[in-house]
């Protein structure tokens, strides 16, 4: 039998365990277990959220156990559980999958016409909640973005919207205590 290393026989032994970890040390651990940013990333947004729930100054629309801190507590929790179960899963060793698993063809543009028409629809939303108030502004904004997004039932979107746009504006007004602009419908809403 013969050998043909040109290695002496003592150095092969300790580098196979150095190229099979990856070398490096820290650094190798950290760039094999990269997800651990985004549960940071989840870490902190939690944080974020809780601590600024803590601080909401709430008295004017607080009118029951579930009030404006409500929905921000729910998220923070929300993001800080999921930040745990993220970390837990990494370390013991889930992955992220590749894109390849994605029904997204890379090669093709992107498409600007329905990224200009939804900033389009946002940005005049948001000008028009002050005049028109938040049910026909919401109406507008949820029709508009099913349009941009491909919908063109001229029946039925434009009555999805509006019923939407209501029932998101009695939720928040009168169910949460938020106070949203009614506009010109203040008196018959």
């Amino acid at each position: 039998m013969t050998t043909e290393s040109t290695e002496p026989a003592g150095s092969a032994g300790p580098a196979e365990p150095a190229a099979a970890s990856g070398g490096g040390g820290a650094r190798a651990w950290l760039r094999e277990h990269s997800e651990l940013g985004v549960c940071l990333l989840l870490f902190a947004l939690g944080v974020l959220v809780l601590t600024d729930a803590l601080t909401m100054d709430v008295d004017i629309a607080q009118r029951g156990p579930i009030g404006p801190r409500t929905v921000p507590f729910v998220v923070g929790a929300g993001l800080l559980l999921v930040g745990a179960l993220l970390a837990v899963d990494v370390l013991r060793g889930g992955r992220g999958e590749a894109e390849g698993g994605e029904d997204v063809d890379l090669d093709e543009p992107a498409d600007w016409r329905t990224v200009l028409l939804l900033t389009g629809v946002f940005l005049a939303a948001a000008v028009l909640i002050g005049p028109l108030g938040f049910p026909i502004a919401g109406a507008l904004l949820f029709w508009g973005a099913a349009y941009a997004l491909g919908s063109r039932h001229y029946d039925r979107d434009p009555l999805i919207a509006a019923g939407l746009s209501l029932f998101t504006y009695f939720v928040f007004d009168n169910l949460l205590g938020v106070p949203l602009p009614g506009g010109p419908l203040m008196g018959v809403l």
